[in-house]
């Protein structure tokens, strides 16, 4: 029998820079998806206590997007860019609210993927699992979700350049709560402005070079407006994302509360992917005592927002820690 668990993940900072090589901090978290089963035969075989459909995908298939169940196409690309020898048959279970932004497609493929027998460093089971849900979506995704889920350290977020995926862990502090709110919106990527984001950002990088190398003076030679506020949120928030961490390690819990906060204007008024809800949600949780600040997480669009509090502040979400990356429990 075969038991591999993968977590989910919060990003702390640094949204819509992955896709570009930038910087984003996200941390594995203590909530995630666990497969259990065995190896063998001509289909995977599952069924999740997530879903109320099985999922049976055969080895050889032509599309993962055409796969039915929709839960099953990311078991379909995992599949597909693997080439698996071998079927599986099992149960999968997960603690990941599902839809809300805290990437359990991610988990999943990065579980799925061990549970295939995959072997090497987390840094290669994070491309395989980003290539399957870039097939399996069709939404052209960055690798910050599976890298985090497949490389997380526990007791530290993750400051990851996306150019080099060079990983550089940083500690939480101990008297710290990470606290996600659920915005009651779920987050449906593939059917967002997400790939009209990316294609922004490539178009500003067309005009100006690289985002993640360009400085604020660039963007006087970028006269659209809307490439120049989409640029302006990349090159911005990459540096938010230094000085997050510098703050991060110095423990100065006040400063990586305001960057959160500038970070989610930031997300709300130039790179706009934010929701009304979401904007309250902030505004709410910034003016609470104990609250260092708050920002949506994730690509947006509804989704959950994460809070930097002193513990007990609030009480409502999940509290999450950072915990170690995915892993074999049962070979």
């Amino acid at each position: 029998m075969t038991r591999v668990f993968a977590p989910g993940r919060v990003n702390l900072i640094g949204d819509h820079t992955d896709y570009t090589g930038g910087l984003v901090m996200p941390m594995a978290v203590d909530l995630g998806t666990t497969i259990h089963g065995a190896r063998g035969g001509d289909v995977v075989r599952l069924t999740s206590d997530a879903a109320t459909e099985e999922a049976e995908v055969p080895l050889r298939l032509d599309d993962p997007r055409e796969v039915l169940p929709e839960w099953a196409r990311y078991v379909a690309g995992v599949m597909s860019v693997m080439h698996p020898a071998e079927g599986f048959s099992g149960f999968v279970s997960t603690t990941l609210p599902v839809g809300a932004g805290l990437s359990s497609s991610a988990a999943l493929e990065v579980a799925m993927a061990l549970a295939l027998g995959f072997e090497g460093a987390a840094r290669d089971l994070a491309l395989v699992c980003q290539k399957a849900e870039q097939q399996a979506s069709g939404v052209p995704c960055g690798v910050m979700d599976q890298l985090a889920s497949a490389a997380g350290v526990a007791g530290h977020a993750l400051l990851i350049d996306c150019s080099t995926l060079e990983i550089e862990p940083v500690p939480l502090p101990a008297d710290i709560d990470v606290v996600v709110m659920h915005s009651g919106e779920p987050r449906a990527l593939a059917s967002s402005e997400y790939a009209a984001r990316r294609a922004a950002c490539e178009a500003a990088e067309a005009i100006i070079g690289p985002l993640r190398s360009a400085g604020p003076d660039a963007l006087a030679q970028i006269e659209d407006p809307t490439l120049q506020a989409r640029a302006r949120h990349v090159i911005h928030e990459n540096a938010r994302v230094r000085r997050f961490a510098g703050s991060l390690r110095a423990g100065d819990m006040e400063e990586c509360g305001a960057l959160m906060v500038e970070s989610h204007l930031s997300l709300a008024k130039d790179f706009e992917v934010s929701t009304e809800r979401l904007d309250q949600m902030v505004e709410s949780l910034v003016t609470r005592p104990g609250v260092f600040g708050a920002r949506l997480t994730g690509a947006g669009f509804g989704g959950c927002v994460v809070a930097l509090a002193e513990p007990g502040a609030l009480r409502d979400g999940w509290h999450v820690r950072p915990v170690d990356g995915a892993r074999i429990l049962e070979a």
